[in-house]
């Protein structure tokens, strides 16, 4: 089975969009990972993933935790990664939730067949399935859904 894996921070999660974000993670402090605004309509992008599942496709996320932190705040990341998908996502069942530290290669968790839809281009330029970059991600799931 095809995964279609997304990065969340600057793909469809805008971490960048929160005022200080860099501060705040420097600071160890969860809170741009909590209210990231969105970058595409999650509701659509629910819908989308809803029915790529539907045509037989795995859903998954791949997001790595912040550069230089500490093992207590990348577990409260982690959590709050989790959280804002349950929030924002609520009817996805996301078949893969893969959180990773900083730098850690994506294609690692590729069975050679997969999509990659990151911000990225180090994890587009190592991937060895289809990678696409985010601001195609809407663009990609239609074209995935038209078949």
């Amino acid at each position: 089975m095809k995964t279609i894996y997304l990065d969340m921070d600057g793909t469809f999660a805008n971490l960048y969009g929160v005022p200080n974000w860099l501060e705040m993670l420097e600071a160890e402090d969860t809170t741009p990972y909590e209210q990231a605004p969105y970058i595409v309509n999650n509701a659509h992008l629910a819908r989308l993933l809803n029915a790529v599942q539907c045509k037989g496709y795995d859903i998954g996320i791949i997001s790595w935790l912040p550069k230089h932190g500490s093992a207590e705040y990348n577990r409260a990341v982690t959590k709050a990664k989790q959280e804002y998908l349950r929030k924002h996502f609520p009817s996805v069942a996301f078949n893969k939730i893969i959180i990773v530290p900083y730098g850690t290669p994506k294609d690692t968790f590729n069975s050679g067949f997969d999509y990659l839809i990151d911000d990225e281009a180090q994890n587009l330029e190592a991937w060895s399935g289809e990678a696409y970059p985010a601001n195609r991600l809407i663009e990609v799931l239609q074209e995935i859904l038209r078949g």
